[in-house]
């Protein structure tokens, strides 16, 4: 997992009082709390420019996190809760560097699929797969090569590489990319019957004699 350099500084807050909260937001902060085996749970509430700086690295990146009248440690962003784009409250996990964390971590696609140079679609079931491992082992995102698949081809959970340590959480056999043929509108799809293509003007009887209309002779 790579780390950044660049540390977040969090201010403890005394409150979680709603009146409390909307204040903080409105000058700039996001309400939070971070825990771990050095910490407990610890409410705290840290910029919001810089959160979001480390929000858009991906969940899997670690930095520091300095804690107002404590110890500076590791962190993950574990959880984020949003309303219109905007973080409104985060948690920060405290990363241990004996103990294997369980994460959710985005899938990095890389190429362009052969088949859909044939009239295939490439559907991504999936971005982000579950896995476990030590912080120092887990990258900040999974790749995955989709130039080799062709019309009907898939990758599945099981065939992405995972780095020496690391254990995947997700089922293997869930499908997060494939090439499938194009659907063909339900229309293009009905055959044309002979009686829908040759409509006749008088009725007929089961021995294929014709039988005059009602109030006709």
């Amino acid at each position: 997992m790579s780390t950044s350099h660049e540390k977040l500084t969090a201010t403890k807050r005394e409150s979680s009082k709603r009146s409390e909260m909307r204040e903080l937001r409105l000058k700039g902060r996001v309400p939070g709390v971070v825990y771990g085996p050095d910490l407990g749970s610890v409410p705290v509430h840290v910029d919001s420019k810089q959160l979001l700086a480390h929000v858009k690295r991906g969940g899997a990146e670690m930095f520091s996190l300095a804690v107002e009248g404590g110890k500076e440690v590791q962190v993950l962003i574990k959880d984020v809760q949003r309303v219109d784009g905007r973080i409104l409250h985060a948690d920060f996990m405290q990363v241990s560097d004996t103990k294997p964390i369980h994460v959710t971590m985005p899938i990095d696609f890389h190429g362009e699929a052969i088949g859909t140079k044939s009239g295939g679609v490439l559907q991504h079931q999936a971005t982000e797969l579950e896995v476990s491992g030590l912080a120092k082992n887990l990258p900040s995102s999974l790749e995955v090569d989709i130039s080799a698949l062709e019309i009907g081809d898939r990758v599945t959970a099981g065939d992405v590489k995972l780095p020496s340590g690391v254990t995947l959480v997700s089922s293997e056999e869930e499908i997060i990319a494939s090439v499938i043929v194009p659907r063909v509108a339900d229309e293009d799809l009905e055959p044309t019957t002979a009686e829908e293509s040759e409509p006749t003007d008088a009725a007929t009887n089961d021995e294929g004699e014709e039988v005059p209309e009602v109030g006709k002779e």
